[in-house]
């Protein structure tokens, strides 16, 4: 799929076992050009536009390649081809640092809020199991409307905020565990994915 320019350094080479750990590789033939701009499309064209843009290995347990390097402290990702649907993302340093204690089962150490945008939506093999691969043999992929995602020290107050998809509010994803984050769609939720609200 994409030719390895360069492995980075070691935040971004945890995230390698991140991707065998869910097993990538749909076997997507994707230019560089392409998984640029698909990459890009995660975020505002403010931050998308001088963020590093990484490409996926092309087979399970391969390297991440950096397609292009970028200026700011934000690192974006094409589609995820371990998923069914289009999910690039963008993060900040902040999530960057986080993802690797997702990877170890560790807990994260989270000094300072951080963000992350999906603005083309994503799908979530659970909205409980921050380790679930495959949804549950009786439930689908959840499909999340496009949102931003964010990080905090400490708890989210699940008296606030609701622990399950809603219509177009906030809500927190992989609630009870330290992994779990705040979603804040920014579109409608499609009305086809109403059913996995209930």
């Amino acid at each position: 799929m994409l030719k390895r320019i360069i492995i980075l350094v070691p935040v971004l080479l945890t995230l390698v076992a991140l991707l065998v750990f869910t097993q990538v590789n749909r076997g997507l033939a994707q230019t560089s050009d392409d998984a640029i701009k698909n990459a890009m499309s995660a975020a505002p064209m403010s931050i998308a536009m001088d963020a590093t843009i990484m490409g996926w290995p092309t087979k399970a347990g391969g390297d991440l390649s950096v397609l292009r390097k970028g200026t700011n402290d934000w690192t974006c990702f094409p589609d995820d081809p371990t998923s069914p649907g289009n999910d690039p993302a963008c993060y900040d340093k902040t999530w960057m640092a986080w993802i690797p204690a997702l990877v170890s089962k560790t807990e994260p150490k989270t000094a300072v809020p951080g963000f992350a945008y999906m603005l083309q939506g994503g799908s979530t093999a659970s909205n409980t199991d921050p380790f679930a691969s495959l949804p549950l043999t009786d439930t689908k992929w959840q499909t999340d409307a496009p949102h931003i995602m964010v990080i905090i020290p400490g708890k989210w107050d699940t008296k606030a905020f609701a622990t399950k998809m809603s219509t177009g509010g906030p809500y927190v994803m992989w609630a009870g565990t330290p992994y779990e984050h705040l979603m804040v769609p920014v579109t409608d939720v499609d009305a086809m994915n109403m059913d996995a609200m209930k």
